[in-house]
């Protein structure tokens, strides 16, 4: 089993200025949990036990999250709030979370990359907190590993995406070898609408083979002078095979303002139907 996940929380968030400037975006709330929560308790749901998290300046508040607050825990202890710590404080008690920092800003892929020291020579995922996903009757990530042990490659997830809206991803072209499972053929980072290869764009969810540590000490910056997950992919499966999966349930870009107030009503209406 994949047992490791790496989440890239570097960033900035400049779209949510001035709410992000002392804040992580990742710890901004969808209803009453902080974007980043989600995204672990969807890797714990596919089997991970061991949080892998590249932060950088400013994130603090990402490890002060993920462990013990004794003074708030005795202020409200045998009151009628104490129920609100019970799953947080079950994440910190049974899950591993490790911290490395990003020093440099310079892509996704160099965010991988400096995660190495925490994954090692294994499998893991990954996953966006900006990528808000809801899978339909198990959660995205875990439709993705049962689908890594028929396959044993690395897999990205896709989705449909207007053309109009094509040059904010990464874009696959592929050979479907089963119902929404591609092997892919080409892929490209932000192309414009008209030399895209496909409507079918990368988002936040990934399960990455160890040798793409490899590949991404030898990748060159791409587009916006970064280095490119998806240029070390395109590589990855040029001499192997990389699986794209286009994962069942819902998908959020809470790295924007619309996705992100979309993702609060849609969760608020699940959080008052309890």
């Amino acid at each position: 089993m994949i047992k490791k996940c790496l989440f890239p929380a570097a960033g900035y968030g400049t779209r949510f200025l001035p709410a992000t400037k002392a804040i992580p975006k990742e710890m901004l709330p969808i209803v009453n949990k902080p974007l980043i929560q989600y995204g672990v308790e969807e890797a714990i749901e596919a089997g991970m036990d061991t949080m892998a998290i590249i932060t950088g300046r400013g994130k603090r508040a990402i490890e002060d999250h993920f462990d013990i607050s004794y003074e708030l825990e005795h202020q409200i202890k045998g009151t009628s709030k104490e129920h609100l710590l019970h799953d947080i404080r079950n994440l910190v008690e049974n899950y591993t979370f490790t911290y490395t920092r990003q020093k440099q800003m310079k892509g996704l892929g160099h965010a991988v990359l400096v995660g190495e020291t925490l994954i090692g020579s294994e499998p893991f995922g990954v996953v966006l907190a900006d990528d808000l996903c809801e899978g339909e009757g198990k959660g995205v990530l875990a439709q993705m590993v049962e689908l890594f042990m028929k396959y044993r490659t690395s897999i990205v997830a896709v989705m449909e995406v207007e053309k109009s809206k094509i040059s904010k991803y990464g874009v696959i072209s592929g050979k479907e070898i089963e119902d929404g499972v591609f092997m892919v053929q080409d892929m490209i980072e932000k192309p414009k609408p008209e030399e895209a290869p496909s409507n079918l764009a990368v988002i936040g969810r990934y399960i990455l083979t160890p040798d793409i540590f490899d590949i991404l000490r030898e990748t060159k910056p791409g587009t916006g002078g970064e280095i490119q997950l998806t240029d070390a992919l395109k590589v990855q499966a040029q001499k192997g095979m990389v699986i794209a999966y286009k994962f069942k349930g819902k998908r959020f870009d809470c790295g924007s303002v619309e996705g992100f107030v979309e993702a609060t009503n849609y969760f608020y209406q699940k959080f008052t139907q309890k």
